[in-house]
């Protein structure tokens, strides 16, 4: 089980890691209203290096992307259910509507994403390639999303 990091915090952890030979794998979302789709993912994102580390886009970032409404949940939440699952050694949030701050500061040896990205652009990768890490894509499975857990939510009768 992980703990919430701040950025300090999470290049010290990072260093440590690299000090000891250890591989890092990072991933990043908004992480809004938790379902075992996450779960999945993370679990498979953990298999790919020695830790993981997941970047919480904060609250400001998830409204400006998600929009009105989002999040359901505050980021300070978020990241403490993310770093509870085991597959987690670190969760750190973001204020920036992409990762790639935090990516350039980690430099993580592995980069993941879910595979419903393979069809759109994401900054992160670039950077990661910049420095010669690794960029891998997760097999995405369908119907597991906050959105539409949100759907069947707001259909339901009063």
């Amino acid at each position: 089980m992980g703990r919430v990091l701040t950025l300090p915090e999470a290049i010290h952890s990072r260093a440590a890691l690299r000090a000891a030979g250890k591989r890092l794998v990072f991933t990043n979302g908004h992480f809004d209203l938790l379902h075992v789709g996450h779960l999945e993912y993370l679990e498979q994102a953990r298999t790919y290096a020695d830790a993981l580390f997941v970047g919480i886009n904060g609250d400001a970032s998830t409204r400006r992307l998600k929009g009105v409404g989002r999040p359901l949940t505050p980021a300070n939440e978020r990241a403490r259910l993310i770093a509870g699952f085991a597959c987690v050694d670190a969760a750190i949030i973001f204020e920036e509507d992409t990762a790639t701050a935090l990516i350039d500061a980690l430099r993580p040896d592995i980069y993941v994403k879910g595979g419903d990205y393979a069809t759109k652009a994401w900054p992160e990768r670039d950077a990661v390639l910049a420095y010669a890490g690794q960029v891998a894509l997760i097999p995405f499975v369908p119907e597991r999303s906050t959105s539409q857990i949100i759907q069947r939510v707001r259909a339901l009768p009063e």
